[in-house]
């Protein structure tokens, strides 16, 4: 049973890798500029971090067996895991206060586009 669980978690792991790969080519696709992948820090982690013109991009990855199952998953917990660690991400590099701050979703589920969701939540930075 133990086995069978890790074998579980290993598989989500390396599905949820591949969705935040198809995610940052999906941007990358879209004029974006990757700036940071996979920030982690006590108390919250960002997917992906993009820079397009003077907008800065924090974009949580959702993969899920279905877009509207993906949507749901950004709880409020979440997102306040998400700003903290994006008040880390911008103390590391201020220059990114003089652009425009967004939260953005990026969907992905089997078979389908990914589903871009501009100002998908609230950022609350500071």
């Amino acid at each position: 049973m133990k086995h069978r669980d890790e074998d579980a978690r290993r598989s989500a792991f390396a599905y949820g890798l591949r969705s935040e790969t198809i995610a940052a080519l999906w941007l990358r696709a879209q004029l974006y500029t990757i700036l940071d992948r996979n920030f982690r820090t006590q108390g919250g982690e960002i997917d992906i971090v993009a820079k397009r013109g003077g907008t800065v991009v924090f974009v949580e990855v959702k993969a899920r067996g279905d877009l509207a199952e993906a949507a749901i998953a950004i709880t409020p917990q979440k997102r306040r895991r998400i700003s903290r660690a994006v008040d880390r991400w911008i103390a590391a590099n201020p220059w990114a206060m003089r652009c425009t701050l967004r939260g953005d979703a990026i969907f992905i589920a089997r078979g389908k586009l990914p589903q871009h969701l501009e100002n998908a939540f609230e950022l609350r930075v500071g």
